[in-house]
C-alpha cells in the first residue's frame, strides 16, 4: 500500500531491484534526485537514480502537488531507501544527494532547517513552512546518517540528472 501524506497519495515505483552488492561495495553513494509538476499545482512526479549508471532507482507521484513538493520527496524516497545501507564492516555508506534544486540544496547546505525549527516552522516571512510532513521525516534521516548534498543544473546536459528527470512519471 503506497504511502499518504494527508489527503494525497503517492504512487511508488522502483525500477530496479538490483540494490545489493554493486551499491554496498562503493566508498560513496551518489543518488540524482529530481521533481516536476504539469502545472504548479497540478499532477507531479518525482525519481532518482544511483549513479554510475542510473540504476537501481525509484519514482512516483501526486495526483495533486506542487514542484517543490515532488523536489523534497524524491530526496525522501531515496533516503528511505539507501540511509541504512552498510558497508561489508557495517559502518554506514555516506551518501551524496545530487539536486537541481536549490530549495533542497540550500534547505541544507544552508542549514534552512534549523532556522524553522528554531522558529517553530516558520519561514522567513512567518508563514508555515510548506511540506512540513516531508520536511520532518527526511531532516531527521539526514541527522541521523552521512548525508551531503550537491546542486547540478538542471536540464545541462549531465547524464544522471538526465536519468533521474526520466524516471519522474509523466
Amino acid at each position: 500500500m503506497a504511502p499518504t501524506f494527508g489527503r494525497r497519495s503517492v504512487i511508488h515505483r522502483r525500477c530496479s531491484s538490483g540494490w545489493g552488492r554493486s551499491v554496498v561495495s562503493m566508498q560513496r553513494l551518489e543518488i540524482y534526485t529530481d521533481g516536476a509538476c504539469q502545472g504548479n499545482p497540478g499532477p507531479g512526479g518525482w525519481g532518482w537514480a544511483v549513479a554510475p549508471e542510473g540504476q537501481p532507482c525509484g519514482s512516483g507521484g501526486e495526483a495533486a502537488s506542487t514542484n517543490q513538493r515532488m523536489e523534497v520527496y524524491a530526496v525522501l524516497d531515496a533516503l528511505r531507501t539507501y540511509s541504512t545501507v552498510a558497508d561489508e564492516h557495517g559502518a554506514p555508506i555516506p551518501i551524496e544527494i545530487v539536486s537541481d534544486s536549490t530549495y533542497v540544496v540550500k534547505c541544507f547546505n544552508d542549514k534552512w532547517w534549523m532556522k524553522w525549527e528554531r522558529n517553530g516552522w516558520k519561514n522567513s516571512k512567518k508563514q508555515p513552512v510548506a511540506n512540513d510532513d516531508l520536511w520532518k521525516p527526511l531532516i531527521a534521516l539526514v541527522q541521523s546518517s552521512d548525508v551531503t548534498f550537491r546542486w547540478v543544473k538542471g536540464h545541462s546536459g549531465d547524464r544522471m540528472n538526465d536519468l533521474a528527470v526520466a524516471a519522474v512519471p509523466r
